[in-house]
């Protein structure tokens, strides 16, 4: 009883910051994409900060929780992608680069922004353990879905943006990948359940998780 009453803990606890994480992150995408010409977003009604207009409930749902609970202990998930036709930038191949990095972007502010909530409470001493712990879990989990996000390889975040910084021949080539999304995905995946790839990653998140705690230091200066 006590492991499945931990298990519901958890669950409780990842449960807002895994939602407004995912969902959010599309919903940059969205927004960025529209100021650079493209509103086939706000054309299909996915262009809001709600997160029910964004949840997949496989991505959203069961595969934050699998992961969450396994010996990997990473919060990370996907929403529905927001739709984006980069033919309608007005240059496409430059600007899918900045539509790209919204996401991640997005990620590190609200991981920034879990940060300084953490921090308030500490100065307020709020001792609610749920309260701690799910900010300790935003903290995370952003900064697992803004690593994860840059590895450059599409269809993640990174491989578009590394697409639009190559030359115009061999970013064509590259881009290709994107084909194979799905398959990308699981071997990402299975990379990182096998421990070739979490070692890498885990490394990465300790360091966005500090930088973002040295980025609250004049704050947390100014409240002391």
């Amino acid at each position: 009883m006590t492991d499945f009453n931990q298990v519901i803990q958890t669950i409780a606890v990842y449960a807002i910051p895994v939602l407004f994480a995912i969902s959010l992150h599309e919903a940059a995408h969205g927004y960025v994409a529209r100021y650079f010409g493209d509103t086939t977003a706000e054309q299909q009604g996915r262009l809001s900060l709600n997160p029910i207009h964004h949840i997949d409930w496989f991505g959203t749902v069961l595969l934050p929780i699998m992961l969450a609970l396994s010996p990997l202990h990473m919060a990370f998930g996907y929403a529905k992608p927001v739709p984006v036709d980069y033919s309608r930038l007005r240059n496409p191949k430059k600007q899918m680069g900045f539509v790209a990095a919204a996401g991640p972007a997005a990620n590190f502010v609200m991981g920034l922004g879990w940060t300084i909530a953490l921090l308030l409470m500490y100065r307020l001493d709020v001792s609610e353990p749920f309260l701690i712990e799910m900010g300790k879990a935003g903290m995370l989990t952003n900064a697992v879905m803004c690593v994860f996000n840059l590895i450059p390889v599409p269809p993640l975040d990174g491989g578009r943006i590394l697409t639009a910084l190559l030359p115009d021949a061999l970013a064509y080539k590259f881009a290709k990948i994107e084909c194979y999304g799905p398959y990308v995905f699981i071997g990402l995946l299975v990379l990182m359940y096998t421990g070739i790839l979490s070692p890498v990653l885990a490394v990465m998140v300790q360091a966005c998780h500090s930088l973002f705690i040295m980025l609250v230091q004049p704050l947390a200066f100014l409240l002391n």
